[in-house]
Parts: structure tokens; C-alpha cells; sequence
């Protein structure tokens, strides 16, 4: 074989490793925006699942709620986060608010060993993040704003976190609700009824 005909096949295939290689760039490109896209489309479907679970219509508030880790599975949870919330009052979860929440929640279609079951064990377990607290509020007043038909009202959760503030005080039957527990009450109920 001549040097021209070595030049000429080195020529080629290097030819064919760059188109190769480009090749494999343009396929890699077309995997990763198909990826994107299928992640856009269950984004929207996940938001939209939200939206018919919660009845909040609200795009921003859609994503407020996904940013604070509530998914399909767990948005019935939502409303609970007043009642967890009190129970955290006073730095710790008792046994009796345990199982006034837990009541709670499978009244409200939790069932046992579900996300939204196991997200709220955890949220039992450890207190929730301050963030969690602070915008499950402004969502609640969204939820129950919605035209959707729900089963709750403020005054009802306000009710239902009386219960739990009262679960576990008070010295034979008296003071049952501490100062801190009667300020929280006093600001849930403030910040559910606000339009």
C-alpha cells in the first residue's frame, strides 16, 4: 500500500470518527430534550393532580405547595399542618396529640402506611421546618378560598387545633391550655380567616 493510499484511509477514518462522534452528540442531545420534556409533562400532570386534590388553581401557589414537598400522595395532609403545628407548641408531641392527629387524618381518608401516612409520622416525629408552617398557612386560606366544595372550614380547624392544644394540659382539668398554646390558637385563627 502506497503512502497516498494510507493518507487517503487515515483521512477517512478519522472523517468517520468525527461524524461518529458528532453523531453521538446530536443522539445524546435528542435523549436529554426528550427527558426534559417528559419531565415537563409529569411536572404539569403532577400540578394539575394537585390542583383537583387541593382546589387550588393558582399556578404560583402549585408550586409553592410542590416546594414545600407536598405531592399528590400527601396534599390531604395539608390541612393538618395547623394541627401539627400546635402539637409542636410546646416542643414535643404527646401521646395523646398524637393520636387526636392521627384520628384526624383518617377522618380525612389517610390510610395507614400511605405517603401521606408516612409523611405525617415524620412530622410527629420531628418538628417540621418553620417554612413548612408558615406557607402551609397562606395555601390553607387558598384551599378553602377555591370554589371547590370542602368538607372544612377555618373555624373547624381552628376547632381542631383547640383539641389538640387541650389534649394533653392542664392539672386536673384546669389550665388545660398553656400560655404559648393560647397565643398560637390566637395567631392560627387570625392567619386561617384572613382574606
Amino acid at each position: 500500500m502506497s503512502n497516498k493510499d494510507r493518507s487517503t484511509e487515515r483521512g477517512r477514518s478519522l472523517e468517520d470518527e468525527y461524524f461518529y462522534k458528532k453523531d453521538q452528540e446530536l443522539i445524546e442531545k435528542m435523549r436529554s430534550a426528550a427527558a426534559a420534556e417528559r419531565a415537563r409533562a409529569e411536572l404539569g400532570q403532577t400540578r394539575a393532580e394537585l390542583g383537583q386534590k387541593s382546589g387550588i388553581t393558582d399556578p404560583e401557589l402549585l408550586a409553592e405547595l410542590e416546594a414545600l414537598g407536598f405531592t399528590p400522595d400527601t396534599v390531604v395532609l395539608l390541612p393538618l399542618v395547623p394541627a401539627v403545628r400546635m402539637a409542636w407548641a410546646e416542643g414535643g408531641v404527646s401521646a395523646a396529640e398524637r393520636d387526636l392527629i392521627v384520628t384526624l387524618a383518617r377522618s380525612r381518608g389517610v390510610q395507614a402506611g400511605s405517603a401521606a401516612d408516612q409523611a405525617l409520622a415524620a412530622w410527629l416525629a420531628a418538628r417540621p421546618a418553620e417554612r413548612v408552617f408558615a406557607g402551609a398557612t397562606r395555601l390553607i386560606r387558598a384551599m378553602l378560598a377555591s370554589t371547590e366544595a370542602h368538607d372544612l372550614t377555618a373555624d373547624e380547624l381552628v376547632a381542631h387545633c383547640e383539641s389538640i392544644a387541650a389534649a394533653s394540659g392542664g392539672f386536673l382539668g384546669r389550665n388545660r391550655i398553656s400560655a404559648e398554646e393560647r397565643q398560637l390558637l390566637t395567631t392560627l385563627a387570625g392567619e386561617l380567616k384572613s382574606r
